[in-house]
C-alpha cells in the first residue's frame, strides 16, 4: 500500500525531476456570474506552465477526469452558480470586509494595513469557499460520501460542515500530532457527524494524513469523492480550488478600488500549499504593478527539518499526483517538515506557485515561528481581532514591510483564518514559558 498514495505511474519516483511538458436579472445573478470566470484561468488540462499534470495509478485517471468533466460541464453553469451563491451568501456569510487596521498602521508607521477577513466566513476560515463548491459537484456526480485530509482542521471542518448541511456520509484524515494541537477542531468535526481518522505514520502530520486520505479514497473512489482542501494534487484539483478560492481575490480587488481608488501595491498571504494565497493572487496576476508576496513557515530556522518553507527551499519533483517545487531528503523523498502552525507543515506546494515563482510574477518569503507569534499578539493587542498562525505568517511579514514603504502604499494581507483554534496551544507555550507575549 506504501506505493498507492504517491500517485504517479511506473517510473516515476517521489522528487523526479521531469520534463518541462509536464508529463502528460439582478444583483445577485450579477454577482453569480461574476463567479464563473477567474482572471487568467489556468489550462484546461491542469498545466500551469511545466507544472502541474496527472501522474497518477490508469485506473484512477478516468475518475480524474470525470471530475474534470463535471467541472468544466457546471462551473459557468446558471444553475449552479446561483446554488453556490446561495451557500456562499446565505450560509457562509461573505462578502467578506475588507478591514483597515488603524490601530496597527499607526503604530508600525509607513503603508497601510487592510486585512481581507476570512476568518469571518461560517467556520471561521477561507476553506469553506472551496467545500461548498466541491460538494456541490459532488452531488452533480451521483456521489454519497466524501473523503477529506486536513491539517489545522480547518478544512476538516469545512468539509464536515457542508456534509452534513448536503446530507452526505464524511471521514477526515489527520496526522495524530496535528490532532493533539488541535484538540477543539477535531471535537467539531465528530460532532457534526464526521468519522475522524488519525494517521500515525511518519510525522504524524499532514502529509501523512494526505497520503492515508488518498489510500482510502483509491480504496473506493466509485462512491466516494475526495474533496482536496488545498491547491495540489493531480488535474483537476489545483484548478477547481483555485476557481473556487478565487472569489477572495475579486472580493478584495473591489473593496480596494472602493476605499482607495487605486490597487494595492501588495498583496500578501500565507502558503502551505497555498490555497488562501492563490485565491487571493488570481484577481492580480495580470496587475504588473501590484507585488503577491506568499509567506511561507520558516519555523525554527531554515535547517533541514526544522521549516516548510518549499519555495524558498525546495526544488521541483513529484508527490501527491502532481509536479511542483517539493522539498526532499538525501534520498528524494519527501522531506520531514516542522511549522508551529498545522496548516501550513507540508512539503510540497500549489504548481500555479511554482509558477508565479519561476516567472518571478509572485515572490515568496518565510517567517519564523517566533515572528509569527509576535504578529499573533501584535493584532490581537491592536485591533482586537485574534489570527490564525497560518495568517500570522503572512501578517508578519506584512509588519516587516509596511515600515519602509511610504504613508500613501497600501498592504492587503489575507487573513485566512481566525486564532481560535490556536488559543489553547498559543497559552500552553506561553504558561510553559516558551513565549512571552510582547509588551505593546
Amino acid at each position: 500500500m506504501s506505493t498507492i498514495p504517491r500517485m504517479f505511474p511506473a517510473g516515476v519516483t517521489y522528487g523526479a525531476t521531469l520534463p518541462t511538458d509536464g508529463g502528460c436579472a439582478c444583483a445577485a445573478a450579477a454577482r453569480a456570474a461574476s463567479l464563473a470566470t477567474p482572471t487568467a484561468p489556468p489550462a484546461a488540462d491542469g498545466l500551469f506552465g511545466p507544472y502541474g499534470g496527472q501522474y497518477v495509478p490508469e485506473h484512477i485517471k478516468p475518475v480524474l477526469d470525470e471530475l474534470a468533466a463535471t467541472f468544466e460541464r457546471y462551473h459557468a453553469d446558471p444553475d449552479f452558480l446561483a446554488e453556490l451563491e446561495y451557500y456562499l451568501t446565505r450560509y457562509s456569510g461573505r462578502q467578506t470586509p475588507l478591514f483597515l487596521c488603524a490601530n496597527l498602521t499607526a503604530r508600525l508607521g509607513g503603508a497601510k494595513i487592510y486585512l481581507k477577513r476570512e476568518d469571518l466566513n461560517h467556520l471561521g476560515a477561507h476553506k469553506v469557499n472551496n467545500t461548498i463548491g466541491q460538494i456541490l459537484l459532488a452531488k452533480r456526480m451521483g456521489k454519497k460520501k466524501v473523503i477529506a485530509e486536513t491539517g489545522a482542521g480547518q478544512h476538516g471542518v469545512a468539509t464536515a460542515a457542508t456534509a452534513a448541511l448536503m446530507g452526505m456520509q464524511c471521514t477526515i484524515h489527520m496526522g495524530a500530532e496535528d490532532m493533539e494541537r488541535q484538540k477543539l477542531n477535531v471535537f467539531r468535526m465528530r460532532m457534526m457527524g464526521a468519522e475522524v481518522v488519525p494517521a500515525m505514520s511518519g510525522q504524524r502530520t499532514l502529509k501523512e494524513a494526505v497520503d492515508e486520505a488518498l489510500a482510502a479514497w483509491l480504496g473506493d473512489a466509485e462512491n466516494t469523492f475526495y474533496l482536496l482542501g488545498s491547491a495540489v494534487g493531480p488535474h483537476p484539483y489545483p484548478r477547481i480550488v483555485r476557481h473556487f478560492q478565487s472569489v477572495i481575490g475579486r472580493e478584495a480587488r473591489a473593496q480596494v478600488l472602493e476605499a482607495e481608488g487605486r490597487l494595492p501595491d501588495c498583496c500578501v498571504a500565507c502558503v502551505g500549499g497555498g490555497s488562501n494565497a492563490i485565491g487571493l493572487f488570481a484577481d492580480f496576476i495580470a496587475d504588473e504593478g501590484v507585488r503577491l508576496i506568499g509567506v511561507e513557515p520558516a519555523g525554527r530556522g531554515l535547517s533541514y527539518g526544522d521549516h516548510a518553507a518549499t519555495l524558498c527551499m525546495g526544488s521541483p519533483g513529484v508527490m501527491h499526483g502532481f509536479h511542483s517545487y517539493m522539498l526532499k531528503d538525501e534520498a528524494g523523498e519527501p522531506a520531514a517538515v516542522y511549522s508551529i502552525s498545522a496548516g501550513l507543515d507540508y512539503p510540497g506546494v500549489g504548481p500555479e506557485h511554482s509558477h508565479l515563482k519561476d516567472l518571478g510574477r509572485a515572490e515568496y518569503a518565510s517567517v519564523t515561528d517566533a515572528e509569527a507569534l509576535d504578529a499573533f499578539f501584535v493584532l490581537s493587542r491592536t485591533e482586537g481581532i485574534i489570527p490564525a498562525l497560518e495568517s500570522s505568517h503572512a501578517l508578519a511579514h506584512a509588519m516587516k514591510l509596511a515600515p519602509a514603504m511610504g504613508r500613501d502604499a497600501i498592504i492587503v494581507v489575507n487573513l485566512s483564518g481566525r486564532g481560535d483554534k490556536d488559543v489553547a496551544q498559543v497559552e500552553e507555550m506561553v504558561s510553559a514559558g516558551l513565549v512571552t507575549p510582547p509588551t505593546l
